[in-house]
């Protein structure tokens, strides 16, 4: 990979501590807001020639590789009927997983204001008696009710966040949980072949990657008061279930 490429990457990724500046969440938030407006929009991204030539930018240009990258967290663990699911960065997920097959009951929370608004749109026509509706929020601050569900979900942007952010995501996704509930995240795995290359792409996109060792989650997860109860591996993000 060209020098000047990378040099961007590794003058943030020697550590996954942002500057402080960078300590203000919503700062975070919306730069992550920002990025997914923008690809859900299909608008242009200015991007350097050697970047458009990665097979990555690639992959991601023609579609490919959100097939590639994706947890499939049911596999994991399954909703089951009548059980009420958090689905935090939820995207499109009411109007693209099967939720109707599992007849589970589905609460979003986002940050991008589009795929709010499609799921907002569309959510009740596909299924308005499992759809509980989607709100505008961050993922450490849920306004929900202190054990309202059985299963939380946030798959796929835990990499936009320090861990120190995290701490206030779990505390919160513990808050929320029944008792017995269940909570499945995944984090990007900084071994694997595609990672570095991933997370050059979001940076450009708008977004940057922090990539804390597999190690470090753990950690921070058995610090929260969790047990990881079943892992699952995949091409970019490795998949943790977690019980409180």
């Amino acid at each position: 990979m060209p020098k000047n490429l990378k040099e961007p990457f590794e003058s943030w990724s020697a550590g996954y501590e942002l500057p402080t500046v960078s300590r203000d969440w919503q700062v975070l938030t919306a730069a992550v807001a920002n990025r997914y407006n923008r690809e859900y929009k299909r608008e242009a991204f200015d991007l350097p020639a050697e970047v458009e030539a990665m097979p990555v930018f690639q992959d991601w240009a023609a579609g490919r590789l959100q097939a590639r990258i994706a947890s499939p967290f049911w596999q994991v663990a399954t909703p089951k009927k009548n059980q009420h699911w958090l689905d935090i960065g939820c995207g499109l997920s009411f109007l693209i997983y099967p939720w109707r097959d599992w007849d589970a009951f589905f609460y979003g929370q986002e940050i991008s204001t589009f795929a709010q608004e499609a799921l907002r749109s569309r959510g009740p026509q596909l299924n308005s008696k499992l759809f509980k509706g989607v709100e505008l929020g961050a993922a450490h601050q849920l306004g929900y009710a202190a054990q309202q569900f059985d299963g939380i979900v946030a798959t796929g942007w835990s990499c936009y966040y320090p861990l120190e952010y995290w701490e206030l995501v779990l505390a919160e996704v513990k808050r929320s949980l029944k008792p017995g509930g269940i909570f499945i995240f995944d984090a990007v795995d900084p071994e694997q072949e595609l990672a570095e290359n991933w997370a050059i792409l979001e940076t450009y996109l708008g977004a940057e990657v922090m990539l804390p060792a597999l190690s470090e989650w753990k950690t921070l997860v058995r610090e929260a008061g969790g047990t990881i109860a079943k892992t699952a591996g995949g091409e970019l993000f490795h998949t943790f279930l977690v019980r409180f």
